[in-house]
């Protein structure tokens, strides 16, 4: 939002609103919005023409400027705002290490995306500042999605010319022989996460021309083979199931200007029971390398609906006592 304040004081602050925000749907039916911040946090609201009039004690004031900041942004982006989603905006606080602290990324839709939790936002500022990034975690942490959202920021501003995202075919080594249809036809259903992403990020006639000129690649992780990719932002995807091997060859694709976000979930490994995931190898090997990050993400950066991240937690803890059975009996052979 580009906050001014036009008039302040220890007491008053003059928040200049968005021109692009819906007031009726900031506000909520009937001022819903603004009578859950008055009752919340203690202040005054008053809402003159594109302003609005926030009174009262300086950090109450400053916090809810600061809610209504975000509320503006997620209006931006999900196109609806709830009494439920202003609730959670206000419980986020004011401050500015916050989980959106300032992170925003454009992407080419009217939305912007930017980080639901602290974990997110490390792991954007870690892409952001590193050359090559490694993100593990559980699903619903938004590992894919915020690596193709800085990937289409960086092509939007110009600082990439292309965009290669890459995954495993299938999971237990790119077996496709069996599947019906053409190559094209083979792959797309393991590929559509990253479609899916693209088209949270612009509108379809533009990813299909960027598509059709090569400026957005998406493609199985065999056929990075043999290329070296310079100005390109590089996703490789379900990288748990890679060999050391794969690895090893997609991180040697990296060329000039380039920036490579590798994401995998280690709790999900299809690989022979022999066989070390590609990127388990590859965080050891590189965890300490200059230019080379590494984010864990857990349960409580899950995003998607509540119920995942207790799902998610149900199942660690029945795995961890199945280990632990397991280890005992071998105790007692």
């Amino acid at each position: 939002m580009g906050r001014s304040p036009l008039t302040r004081s220890d007491l008053e602050l003059t928040v200049q609103l968005d021109p692009n925000s819906k007031q009726l749907d900031l506000f909520g039916p009937a001022d819903s919005h603004l009578r859950l911040l008055r009752r919340s946090l203690g202040v005054s609201i008053t809402a003159r023409q594109s302003n609005l009039i926030i009174s009262g004690a300086e950090n109450d004031v400053n916090r809810t400027a600061e809610t209504v900041d975000r509320m503006q942004k997620h209006l931006l982006k999900h196109g609806q705002l709830t009494d439920e989603d202003v609730a959670g905006l206000i419980q986020q606080g004011a401050s500015a290490a916050g989980p959106n602290g300032g992170q925003a990324v454009s992407v080419y839709s009217k939305k912007v995306v930017e980080p639901s939790t602290k974990g997110q936002l490390k792991y954007i500022e870690t892409m952001l500042n590193n050359d090559v990034t490694f993100c593990t975690g559980p699903a619903g942490t938004g590992k894919t999605y915020l690596a193709v959202a800085v990937a289409v920021s960086m092509l939007k501003k110009r600082q990439i010319r292309r965009i290669v995202l890459a995954r495993p075919a299938v999971e237990a080594g790119e077996k496709l022989g069996f599947l019906p249809g053409d190559i094209q036809a083979k792959v797309n259903p393991y590929l559509r996460p990253l479609f899916d992403a693209l088209e949270d990020m612009m509108d379809f006639a533009q990813m299909r021309k960027f598509m059709d000129l090569d400026i957005i690649e998406i493609i199985p992780l065999a056929f990075m083979r043999g290329r070296t990719l310079n100005e390109s932002a590089i996703i490789c995807d379900e990288a748990q199931n890679t060999s050391g091997l794969q690895m090893l060859m997609v991180l040697t694709r990296l060329g000039h200007g380039s920036k490579m976000i590798v994401t995998g979930d280690v709790t999900q490994i299809d690989l022979e029971t022999n066989q070390k995931s590609g990127l388990i190898e590859a965080i050891e090997t590189l965890r300490r390398v200059k230019g080379i990050g590494v984010v864990e993400l857990n349960q409580r950066d899950i995003v998607r609906h509540r119920l995942v991240q207790n799902i998610v937690r149900a199942y660690k803890k029945t795995h961890e006592a199945q280990k632990r059975g397991e280890t005992h009996e071998r105790a007692r052979g």
